[in-house]
């Protein structure tokens, strides 16, 4: 492996396991989340952990590539700190939703990551077109999240 390429790899490797294993850990589908009312078109609880799975290996090899393409040092930097701010609005989402049972919070957040996710989509692409359309199956998830959400929403609330 070139050494231009070892550090973006390490680096955006560390972070999608850091980020994955806080999420997996923060979510929790026990009682409270299996006592909610969801829509009908809810995925089985199985297909979670699949989708997040790809997605993160969507959004490491987004990382990488925008990282690599990035012109300059201040670019590559930009790059790192909006996926790190999009690594933390996606644990936060996890943990407002299943650890405080927020979902009426969960939501304000989740727009909050969906335009992260955009920013990051806009940005990277400025570098890389690869890293701007590997993020598009993650807007996507988050898309249908949100709808998840806010159909828990009316289902169930208020909440609090």
């Amino acid at each position: 492996m070139r050494a231009t390429l070892i550090i973006p790899v390490t680096v955006a490797t560390i972070a999608a396991l850091v980020v994955a294993a806080l999420g997996a850990t923060i979510t929790d589908l026990g009682p409270w989340y299996q006592s909610l009312q969801k829509p009908d078109w809810n995925p089985p609880d199985a297909v979670f952990p699949m989708v997040w799975t790809l997605i993160y290996a969507l959004i490491w090899v987004s990382g990488i590539s925008a990282w690599r393409a990035a012109p300059n040092s201040e670019s590559g930097q930009w790059v790192i700190s909006l996926f790190a701010l999009n690594g933390f609005l996606n644990i936060t989402w996890s943990l407002i939703f299943f650890r405080l049972q927020r979902p009426d919070w969960a939501m304000v957040e989740l727009v909050l990551l969906w335009l992260s996710i955009v920013l990051l989509i806009i940005y990277c692409g400025r570098h890389s077109r690869l890293s701007s359309v590997l993020l598009v199956p993650y807007l996507i998830w988050v898309t249908i999240a949100g709808a998840l959400n806010w159909a828990i929403l009316q289902l169930n609330g208020p909440f609090g």
